[in-house]
């Protein structure tokens, strides 16, 4: 048959990992991390670009995904939640695409898609605040980055 015999296991086989990995921490809502997503080593602080539009638009839609998990489910606010949660996280998809094109004029199409997105996802922040008072100062802040996200985008398909 074969040998059954059981070997210790070889803890010194596995290398230990050097770098630390660089990720994003998701919490479960009471303030542990219940899980982090992580996809490159962390290098000295200055070798990665100050500013990441790719990684701020992503962090904008786990915020808005955030977000709509709070509002309270009913017949007007369903068709509030799938809107902005489908345009909040477009804007960093579609800015994703964006970085891949070919041509100036493909990104600049691409860019004014984000763009839309985001203007949309403004719009659907204040239904929301409007609809339910109590989440009006969260709905706020992702406005404002809205906002910013426009302002930025605006001037992308602009250059």
């Amino acid at each position: 048959m074969g040998n059954t015999k059981q070997q210790k296991p070889n803890t010194k086989a596995l290398p230990t990992p050097k770098k630390r990995l660089a990720g994003v921490s998701y919490s479960s809502g009471n303030g542990d991390n219940a899980w982090v997503l992580r996809d490159e080593p962390v290098t000295a602080p200055q070798a990665r670009h100050p500013f990441d539009f790719e990684e701020r638009t992503a962090v904008f839609g786990e915020s808005i995904i955030r977000f709509s998990k709070r509002i309270p489910r009913g017949p007007g606010n369903d068709r509030l939640i799938n809107q902005i949660v489908g345009s909040g996280t477009s804007v960093g998809a579609n800015f994703c695409e964006a970085n891949d094109c070919v041509s100036k004029k493909d990104f600049r199409y691409t860019a004014k898609r984000c763009l839309k997105e985001a203007k949309e996802t403004r719009f659907f922040l204040r239904m929301i605040a409007a609809s339910e008072p109590s989440l009006a100062e969260e709905a706020r802040r992702l406005y404002r980055e809205a906002a910013e996200l426009i302002r930025i985008l605006a001037t992308m398909c602009r250059k």
